[in-house]
């Protein structure tokens, strides 16, 4: 595993498989599509420098020069081949001076990832948009009280940590939607929307006054200070940080509960829809094709005007994943639809949306999926604004340090491949530009008919699935093959970095492909687990969502079965001569967690949390995307340091600690014997320091998880056979239940399901592998 570690960090790229089948019927025979999870943004090793020009392109195929181009130093004007078309290319001036003594670093073979910086001009005026990220907070005020305090107190905490030239608007909604003035500081004024109605983008330049000073432009389209707007009118809405710290602090102080008031029988008027799409349209027409996030702040179901997921009646109950499967929720079509209008009309602005949800109930974050991930926005989902979940992540966003999150904004993403190979589509939070061409694949999945993507909203894990296709038909001859069996791939990364530089990332990759007989050790040798269950777990999670009828389980469990079969050592008809090659062997463990995962049993949990787990993984990179279908487990003991521990109930003891890694939930892990002494006292007794560093030391790694990630993880400490203990029993390979002749272990645990254990599993694939 680890050569594929060093891959990830040179190029950002994982693939489960690093060597290639060659022709479009071995490829269909692997079960695992070829496929890469790219992450545009991750960090780039030290040693890699930053370009100060523009990079240079192929005239043929606009692919960008790269360590596996051909140079021609022989020639008067010196000229490289591309490795994608062979296209012949002269070098412009600035490089004359290059020779193969003197390489420019682009060429150098380390470097098949570089990065560009093109100087964007800086705005004369700190108002004025230019490369400046704008924050648009949407804030729902149809909550209690002590929810809304919640709130008001964690927004005046980030309000002191957002960057002072960063622009900032209010809109706060209820029953109606009120947008803020904060350029008029002399009195608090607001324009009042109401909820149940749509407004265009022109009722909203009437209503809020844009033209009362100069007459509105007669033609063209109306689009910020550029465009028909004056700087003054967009500043009555939209301020820099430093001017309208105090208006703002003000008003978040003074904002009450919506005033309207709700019959017991009823919820609240809530017009959510009405108040994203005002938020879409003044974003639109102050600062279009700026780095700008709609931040909606969400604390309960939308039940007025476009987009209501529920009707205000208590009687009718939030649909289920039982009333989507059955095509029972009336609202949930109408919704979507909505919300896909929205996406499109952010995406064509370059905006992104962002949603935080934070209620006991749902909100409609399985609705507002299609924008969020559309404009690569961010999600979480707590219980209430007063959870650590919600306070520290809405932290993350804003700090700076090792442990921000490097947003960045206006990103395209394009891809260029060797003519054999065709793009089938991506998984993941992007758009598709629709520039169909000869790479496009006849099937398609996500995002797919197109090689060109817009990604809005991005960061350092935003990773990518794209799925490609072979379209090479016959087996080529030995001949070629020889000559020429390299398959390359670039993925090229156009985006606006935080600091408001425009950059350009290029990454270029080189594949072997093999074909004939004898091809399945060459296969099995460049085959990487890890990323063949995260593309498996992209892939189900996208069929659930777009195929009516589709059964998961039996999807999963034919491709392993085919993969064993296909892969495996083995006599026919007799189980127990089967094996699995070392590169092979986990892949069946992470097959069996998947299909107990949250991804495929939607049972337990409701749309909204179906839909959060799924854009978040869909988001991110591989090795936290396995920690989500495996979750990883440490033992914390007496006698022995932490150590790893089998995802088992046999793990569970009375006189251990254990710490569970499931990404969502971090889960600390008291044996029964040392929750008792945990309860005595014992570890605030001077001669029991060793206990007490032994409780502290699972919450100390607790802490440094929690750090490092996004959205931050809920952490649940409990004790044996407490009611909490199920977050970590869920998790756990049912070895020994109520059922089974297996026995627990003096202090251990059985679990109460009727799900198989991964032995049994392990036995049935045998089984049916061998046939």
């Amino acid at each position: 595993m680890t050569e594929f570690l060093d891959l990830e960090i040179q190029d950002s790229v994982r693939m489960p498989w690093n060597v290639l089948p060659g022709t479009k019927a071995h490829a269909a025979n692997c079960a695992i599509p070829i496929a890469a999870i790219y992450t545009p943004l991750k960090t780039l090793p030290e040693a890699t420098p930053l370009l100060p020009y523009s990079p240079l392109r192929c005239r043929s195929c606009r692919s960008v020069i790269n360590p596996f181009s051909i140079v021609d130093f022989s020639s008067v004007n010196k000229i490289w081949i591309c490795s994608f078309c062979l296209q012949r290319n002269h070098f412009p001036p600035l490089y004359q001076s290059i020779s193969e003594q003197n390489f420019p670093a682009e060429l150098f073979p380390q470097y098949t990832t570089i990065e560009y910086e093109t100087p964007a001009p800086q705005p004369q005026d700190k108002a004025q948009p230019g490369s400046t990220n704008v924050f648009l907070f949407v804030v729902d005020t149809c909550v209690i009280e002590e929810e809304l305090g919640y709130l008001k107190s964690a927004m005046l905490q980030v309000l002191g940590m957002v960057p002072e030239n960063c622009l900032i608007g209010l809109i706060t909604f209820g029953t109606y939607v009120h947008v803020h003035e904060l350029g008029f500081g002399l009195i608090p004024k607001v324009h009042v929307f109401k909820g149940t109605k749509e407004v265009t983008k022109d009722q909203l330049l009437d209503q809020m006054g844009f033209f009362t000073k100069r007459p509105r432009p007669t033609t063209g389209v109306i689009a910020g200070v550029r465009d028909g707007l004056s700087q003054e009118s967009v500043a009555r809405f939209l301020l820099p940080a430093s001017d309208c710290e105090f208006v703002l602090n003000s008003i978040l102080e003074e904002l009450q509960k919506d005033p309207w008031p709700v019959p017991s029988d009823q919820r609240a008027a809530r017009c959510t829809g009405a108040a994203l799409s005002l938020a879409a349209h003044l974003l639109g027409a102050c600062v279009p094709g700026s780095g700008a996030r709609i931040m909606a702040f969400l604390g309960g179901p939308s039940t007025e005007g476009p987009g209501a997921i529920v009707s205000k009646s208590l009687s009718e109950p939030i649909r289920s994943d039982k009333d989507l499967d059955k095509d029972s929720a009336p609202h949930y079509h109408k919704a979507v639809k909505f919300y896909e209008a929205l996406s499109k009309q952010l995406v064509h602005q370059g905006h992104v949306l962002d949603v935080f949800a934070c209620a006991l109930d749902q909100v409609g974050v399985a609705e507002l999926k299609v924008a969020v991930e559309k404009t690569g926005g961010l999600v979480v989902l707590a219980e209430s604004f007063g959870h650590s979940v919600f306070k520290d992540s809405l932290r993350c966003i804003f700090q700076a340090g090792d442990h921000d999150l490097g947003l960045a904004s206006n990103g395209i993403f394009e891809i260029n491949c060797s003519k054999d190979i065709k793009i089938q589509g991506i998984i993941g939070p992007c758009a598709s530009l629709d520039k169909k061409g000869p790479l496009c694949s006849e099937t398609v999945i996500g995002q797919g008919n197109t090689t060109a993507w817009k990604l809005c909203g991005l960061d350092k894990n935003t990773s990518l699935c794209i799925v490609f296709d072979v379209a090479k038909k016959e087996s080529p001859d030995i001949v070629s093959q020889s000559a020429n069996n390299q398959f390359y791939f670039q993925f090229l990364t156009y985006y606006q970095h935080s600091n408001g530089q425009m950059r350009f990332r290029a990454t270029t990759l080189s594949r072997r492909w093999v074909a004939g007989p004898g091809i399945k050790d060459e296969l099995i040798s460049g085959f990487d687990q890890e990323a063949a269950a995260v593309v498996m777990a992209r892939q189900v999670s996208f069929k659930m969502e777009t195929e009516a009828e589709f059964d998961p389980i039996r999807w999963l469990d034919k491709s392993l079965i085919h993969i064993c079969t296909q892969f495996g050592e083995y006599q026919k008809d007799n189980p127990s001569s089967f094996g699995l090659s070392p590169r092979l062997s986990i892949f069946p463990q992470f097959m069996f967690h998947l299909r107990r995962s949250q991804f495929v049993q939607v049972f337990n949990n409701s749309p909204d949390e179906t839909a959060f787990f799924r854009m978040i993984l869909n988001r991110e990179n591989v090795s936290n995307s396995v920690v989500m279908i495996q979750p990883s487990l440490i033992s914390y003991a007496f006698n022995s340091g932490p150590e790893a521990a089998l995802l088992d109930v046999v793990s569970i003891a009375a006189d251990k600690i254990l710490l569970l890694d499931s990404y969502f939930t971090i889960v600390v892990f008291h044996g029964a014997s040392i929750a008792q002494w945990r309860k005595a006292g014992y570890h605030e007794l001077p001669e029991h320091q060793a206990f007490a560093q032994l409780l502290q030391a699972p919450r100390s790694d607790a802490d440094a998880i929690i750090r490092e990630r996004f959205p931050v993880p809920r952490l649940v400490i409990c004790d044996q056979h407490g009611s909490q203990a199920r977050f970590l029993l869920v998790k756990l390979n049912p070895s020994a239940t109520h059922n089974s002749d297996t026995q627990a272990a003096p202090g251990g645990d059985i679990i109460f399901t009727d799900d198989v254990s991964f032995e049994v599993f392990s036995d049935h694939l045998q089984r049916l592998a061998v046939q």
